[in-house]
């Protein structure tokens, strides 16, 4: 009996030293260090508005951080041919704005309350990508945030140093 008492306390003994206690009870103290991150520099563009941004309705058309530029979307009430090309010479502008194209754009986003009437018209958007194509997804809504608009399309577009 003696014997197993003394395997028992070696074992125990060992147990405790090796660190595979719990501590959860115990009230250690790590010292917390805060990452300083420099904040994201933001450039904006936002039609000619000296802010660069919209106060009242809280955004900004073209936001550019490091080599990405978001175009907010950009919407239309006519899904005609002429419509949607509309829609993409103003998408144009607003990629203009950081010296980029159609060739800079990496993702679209395309909602509309009509993705038949967008699919029949769909040369006037591929027109203006000249057949260098982004990632898109096309989305059917019920509504979008001005009543009468039929399409919206938002851009991603990446540039270089060489494209500004």
């Amino acid at each position: 009996m003696d014997k197993r008492v003394a395997i028992f306390c070696l074992i125990l003994f060992v147990f405790i030293n090796t660190g595979c206690n719990n501590n959860a009870g115990s009230k250690i103290q790590t010292e917390k260090t805060e990452d300083k991150k420099a904040p994201v520099v933001k450039e904006k563009w936002h039609w000619g508005n000296p802010a660069k941004q919209s106060e009242s309705a809280g955004y900004a058309q073209v936001v550019k951080a490091g080599n990405t530029i978001y175009v907010s979307g950009v919407p239309t009430d006519d899904l005609s041919p002429e419509g949607i090309a509309g829609v993409y010479k103003t998408l144009e502008e607003c990629l203009n704005a950081f010296g980029a194209s159609s060739k800079n754009v990496v993702k679209e986003t395309l909602y509309t309350t009509d993705i038949e009437t967008m699919k029949k018209y769909n040369d006037a958007r591929k027109e203006f990508y000249q057949g260098d194509f982004p990632a898109a997804s096309w989305v059917q809504v019920s509504r979008l945030y001005e009543p009468d608009a039929k399409l919206e399309v938002d851009l991603v577009a990446q540039i270089t140093d060489g494209d500004e």
